[in-house]
């Protein structure tokens, strides 16, 4: 059946990417599904970004470049929010890039079950590497409920390729409008899963999943998360100890436990960090992060010793 009548509205925040915008761009106009928005949010570029998007602009009517001056990623995400006219949206990153058939993928499932949300799996690629992110556990076809969405985007263990990032998704903009949803701009890091747990636990969301790699996750060194990682740590705290505690008050406490578990995971890779900056200081609160969901953290590795004894090195340690 053919819906192409409905518009998606793709968000595409920008900053200083000039060797990678192209390939992002090029990746999104030349989509299967050509009834797009394609919204580009030039976030303060001090390189050549804003003037390629500009001449993208100037050849394909559906892209929009808005420019305004730094404020961060999730500012970004906003302004695009505040734009679009589509019925659905999408997000890309912009040093990231999409398969060809990706939203029409995305769009046609989404219409097929009448659900607001559709999630497909991804690829990771790092310089000439690229591997299927998939998942441990099988996720049936068919709808999900609102708790199985919630579990499997933070069960990162068994569910990698699904997973609270807002890009290898689809969504209903009715539905994000509603829910009243936003980006939190106060947040630097890890934006994407409060943003996802606030969107799923508002709308009460259904939704269904595509075990079919469409979209390409690069990382690189440079990246903004990868800057000064010890320096992320208050904001992932703050993100999972809020989606811990909406989960609990929303009556997932089951849910809400592998929430704490990554707070603690967290916890403990930051004070590997320590450790290695020789950092005492950092190491001991992040000791003592550890400790505030120690409990949550071994009840959820039972079956993985390693980690146990990995925890336990960690809160040994001394500097």
């Amino acid at each position: 059946m053919d819906y192409s009548t409905d518009k998606i509205s793709i968000i595409v925040p920008v900053y200083n990417v000039e060797p990678y915008i192209r390939r992002c761009l090029d990746s999104i106009v030349g989509q299967t599904y050509k009834n797009l928005e394609i919204i580009i949010i030039n976030d303060g570029s001090t390189d050549n970004s804003g003037c390629i998007c500009d001449d993208y602009a100037k050849k394909d009517t559906r892209v929009k470049v808005l420019h305004k001056n730094n404020g961060g990623l999730s500012s970004a995400l906003n302004n695009g929010l505040n734009n679009i006219s589509g019925d659905y949206i999408g997000f890309v990153d912009s040093d990231d890039w999409t398969e060809p058939y990706m939203f029409e993928l995305l769009y046609n499932e989404a219409k097929k079950y009448n659900v607001p949300l559709c999630t497909a799996t991804y690829f990771t690629n790092t310089g000439s590497n690229e591997i299927i992110t998939d998942n441990k556990v099988i996720i049936p076809t068919g709808i999900l409920s609102t708790k199985e969405i919630l579990l499997h985007s933070i069960k990162r263990d068994s569910y990698t390729g699904f997973c609270g990032y807002v890009w290898n998704k689809l969504y209903s903009t009715d539905i994000v409008k509603e829910s009243g949803v936003y980006f939190d701009e106060n947040i630097r890091y890890a934006m994407d899963a409060l943003f996802f747990t606030k969107f799923v636990l508002k709308s009460k969301c259904t939704g269904v999943y595509i075990n079919k790699p469409v979209y390409h996750y690069f990382i690189r060194e440079s990246s903004l998360s990868n800057k000064n990682p010890i320096e992320n740590s208050k904001y992932a705290f703050a993100v999972y100890e809020a989606i811990a505690d909406m989960l609990s008050e929303n009556g997932y406490d089951d849910v809400s436990l592998w929430a704490k578990r990554f707070y603690c995971y967290f916890a403990g890779m930051y004070a590997e960090i320590a450790i290695y900056n020789k950092d005492g200081i950092k190491l001991n609160e992040m000791q003592n992060e550890i400790k505030r969901y120690l409990s949550e953290y071994k009840t959820t590795n039972e079956e993985h010793p390693e980690r146990l004894e990995w925890i336990d090195s960690l809160l040994k340690a001394r500097l």
